[in-house]
């Protein structure tokens, strides 16, 4: 690798790990950059997927604050989280991608929409009924399998989840979005790094810059006004809706 191919990952991790703490779109720079520098697509993919596992680090490092309190909510997500990721890391190693990413592109399109109208904000202390939990509990799983499998926009996926399901605000969507999304990757990785061809000289640039740029996403996320970031993230998903969905059906 060449000096200037791992500024690029640096750059791209950045962009990235910014990217995916406030969004979950972390894999638009990162995984196109490893095709850049080379890497085949399914070594670029499960390197990709480790060089991540700062960016889940970095994310949920500026997430404390709005974390706290939330300790029962990841008690029950959590496992939920790790089983996605495991089962997600199994297809990508024993099932072609065709049928992932030709559903992708529709449930994108949908998540973006729903973040872009006003969410339903719940006060603390609100129970939930237990079919809301169990239904919440399943999508969750299911995000985390294809997080695991591929993992693009799958924070999207996951923060219009939260949203629509009534969390208290966005940087608690965001939050809780950072763990769940971050565990799932970390498990999938474990498997990666066991059973598939890591690219290592890759993985430390790209994380470092993952990590720098994680760490600024909560912040932003905290201080700025959330109706534009949710849009802006909103358009974002839309755009890779598109061009997620050309590569699938055309």
């Amino acid at each position: 690798m060449t000096v200037w191919e791992a500024v690029l990952l640096v750059a791209a991790g950045i962009v990235g790990g910014l990217a995916g703490s406030i969004a979950g779109l972390a894999s638009v720079t990162t995984y196109p950059a490893l095709l850049v520098v080379g890497l085949p697509p399914v070594a670029a993919n499960v390197t990709n997927t480790v060089a991540l596992v700062f960016n889940g680090v970095g994310s949920v490092a500026g997430s404390l604050p709005e974390l706290k309190g939330q300790r029962a909510e990841l008690t029950r997500l959590i496992p939920i989280g790790v089983v996605g990721g495991v089962i997600g890391a199994a297809l990508l190693l024993s099932i072609p991608a065709e049928g992932f990413e030709k559903v992708v592109p529709i449930l994108l399109g949908a998540s973006a929409i729903l973040i872009a109208l006003p969410s339903r904000q719940r006060p603390a202390g609100t129970e939930r009924s237990r079919a809301h939990i169990a239904l919440q509990g399943l999508a969750i799983l299911a995000i985390c399998v294809y997080g695991g499998f591929f993992g693009a926009a799958a924070g999207v996926l996951l923060l219009a989840l939260f949203l629509s399901t009534g969390s208290e605000s966005l940087a608690h969507a965001n939050a809780t979005k950072n763990v769940v999304l971050g565990v799932a990757n970390f498990v999938a990785a474990l498997v990666f790094i066991v059973l598939a061809p890591v690219d290592w000289l890759a993985v430390v640039p790209l994380g470092i810059g993952c990590l720098l740029g994680s760490r600024l996403g909560p912040v932003v996320v905290r201080h700025a006004p959330a109706t534009p970031i949710r849009l802006t993230i909103a358009v974002a998903g839309i755009a890779l809706a598109i061009k997620l969905g050309i590569d699938a059906y055309g």
